[in-house]
């Protein structure tokens, strides 16, 4: 008998462990069935890395409510790569990660292990969106958030995405959010990234920090503005990072 109903692979860069990723799989709409697929360890800022050079292993734990668990000794993308290779029974109707604990707007997504694996998805044909809540702590409170997620991934189900995008779906933390806005990611950087200590021997180490700084706080048009007015922002990314608008350009240029 065929299977016809949806398929959901979720993950995260947390780990296994993480509470975010729990309250992921509250928000999956009855009537689905799913299948978690995480770092054992955490594995955050990984961005797209693969694990070459290295054995990964699979390990099924106990189910939460219905949903298969898996650990993989690896990275995100390693997660989404080998589910659909060795787990999933068929292609999933979506891949999802999170939720990321922690915020992934502005360039953190060239950064995010959640997105990594969501940009993984995407490149593999899948309709793919990772959620983030602005808060770090392993007790950030997820409820305030959580009755705005299942409808996006009821959508996501029903609609789908275009081909080669799949979004970045950022969410303010402590209170309710006043709605949803689609919108890009700002422009920005990170700064004072590394703080320099010294070992009882008295050689330095480094140890990664810093801030992110919005260049362009003024434009209302970014996930930074629509995050600091406590909306959901929602960012389309796509997988092909080409800048198709300068080829004609830069073709005058280097073309021989």
């Amino acid at each position: 008998m065929i299977n016809t109903r949806p398929l959901v692979l979720i993950t995260n860069d947390d780990s296994i462990n993480a509470p975010g990723l729990l309250r992921l799989v509250d928000c999956i709409p009855a009537g689905a069935d799913v299948i978690v697929a995480a770092p054992s360890e955490p594995r955050s800022g990984q961005s797209a890395a693969l694990t070459v050079g290295a054995p990964l292993r699979i390990n099924e734990v106990a189910d939460y409510r219905s949903a298969r668990m898996f650990t993989i000794t690896g990275t995100p993308v390693d997660c989404v790569k080998l589910a659909l290779e060795a787990i999933v029974p068929r292609k999933p109707d979506l891949v999802l990660a999170g939720i990321n604990h922690g915020s992934n707007s502005g360039c953190n997504v060239v950064y995010s292990g959640t997105m990594g694996a969501v940009i993984e998805g995407c490149v593999m044909g899948i309709t793919s969106c990772g959620f983030s809540l602005l808060h770090h702590s392993l007790k950030a409170d997820f409820s305030m958030c959580m009755p705005f997620i299942t409808p996006m991934i009821e959508k996501l189900l029903a609609d789908g995405l275009p081909d080669g995008i799949c979004l970045n779906v950022n969410m303010p933390a402590r209170v309710i959010p006043e709605g949803v806005k689609v919108c890009r990611a700002a422009n920005g950087f990170w700064t004072d990234s590394y703080r320099r200590y010294e070992d009882p021997l008295g050689k330095p180490f480094y140890w990664l920090t810093g801030k992110f700084v919005n260049t362009e706080p003024e434009s209302t048009d970014t996930d930074e503005y629509w995050l600091s007015k406590n909306y959901i922002s929602v960012v389309p990314v796509a997988s092909d990072m080409s800048a198709r608008a300068d080829i004609e350009f830069l073709a005058r240029r280097f073309d021989r």
